[in-house]
């Protein structure tokens, strides 16, 4: 397998301290929650600079602005039962979308509870919803457990029931189910292609909205197993966590036009980083969440840190 430095060069490499610095305005660290076995995991932030972060440990969410460094509480997880929340985004219209192990949750932006969507046990067994994406008319859910992506109507304010949309086994059909344990999704902006992480096999998925067609995106030798990513352009963002071929960190990939293949073209290793989980985009700047899982439940502070874009220094 060929060293992903060498595929590097030392163009892509970002030092810690460089990756770490803050611009006077914004903070490069931001306290989630101080509250005991939170565990922060998903991420999204709008374009007005409003962060949601997702607890793994408590399924509470909190909230937050890119220019303030502490968070506060967006909505309670025990309130309606639910001790576990993954992915979380935000739409356009300010509905905030969590990912709660076995059902999708659905806020206004004021907090409140508008739908609950509940997804039905696999071939392995109860679902584990991890993370999502918003397209203009559908969201779509990851299922680590099962090795299915599920699927959501949108239409106006109306939220469709979740369907097993695509089951993803057929690329590697000889793989069980639950070692695919997929993870990262995002889509194209028309919304007709996503990428979707398959941490378990270290690799990742083209997906055609249109034919549900899967397909193994070719990174070469390069293992690639993501946690959380984002699709932006042509290149994906990543964290790498687990079997990272070089440390856990952020990892950038650039594709070819259709998707189908690339290159990691650069890396963010930070001392800053506790085992993490996933990331954002915004203004140059990628937010990366600690989840601390390896030490859970952890040690408070909790927190996201911020670091340049590699790609942008």
């Amino acid at each position: 397998m060929a060293a992903v430095a060498a595929l590097l060069g030392t163009a892509g490499l970002a030092s810690p301290a460089a990756a770490g610095s803050a611009d006077g305005r914004r903070p490069s660290t931001y306290v989630v929650s101080e509250e005991p076995g939170f565990l922060p995991e998903g991420i999204g932030i709008t374009p007005n600079g409003t962060i949601y972060v997702a607890s793994n440990g408590t399924g509470d969410v909190y909230t937050g602005n890119v220019r303030n460094p502490r968070m506060h509480l967006f909505a309670s997880g025990a309130a309606v039962g639910r001790t576990f929340a993954a992915g979380v985004h935000p739409d356009r219209s300010g509905r905030v979308f969590v990912a709660g192990r076995t059902a999708l949750d659905v806020y206004s932006a004021g907090g409140k509870l508008v739908a609950h969507r509940p997804a039905t046990a696999g071939p392995v067994g109860e679902p584990f919803l991890n993370d999502l994406v918003i397209t203009k008319d559908a969201v779509y859910v990851t299922d680590s457990t099962n090795a299915v992506v599920w699927r959501a109507s949108l239409h106006g304010g109306h939220i469709g029931q979740l369907e097993r949309w695509l089951d993803v086994r057929p690329v590697v059909p000889a793989m069980p189910p639950q070692f695919f344990f997929l993870n990262g999704i995002d889509a194209t902006p028309d919304g007709r292609t996503l990428v979707v992480a398959s941490q378990g096999l270290e690799a990742m998925f083209r997906v055609d909205v249109a034919s549900r067609h899967a397909s193994l995106i070719d990174l070469g030798d390069t293992s690639f197993g993501p946690d959380g990513l984002v699709l932006h352009g042509k290149t994906v963002y990543a964290v790498l966590n687990y079997a990272a071929p070089d440390g856990q960190g952020v990892y950038v990939a650039r594709l070819n036009d259709d998707l189908t293949a690339g290159s990691v073209v650069a890396k963010v290793i930070d001392p800053r980083f506790d085992t993490p989980s996933t990331l954002a985009l915004r203004d140059g700047r990628v937010y990366v969440v600690n989840s601390q899982i390896d030490t859970a439940p952890g040690t408070p502070p909790y927190t996201v840190v911020a670091i340049a874009d590699p790609l942008r220094r």
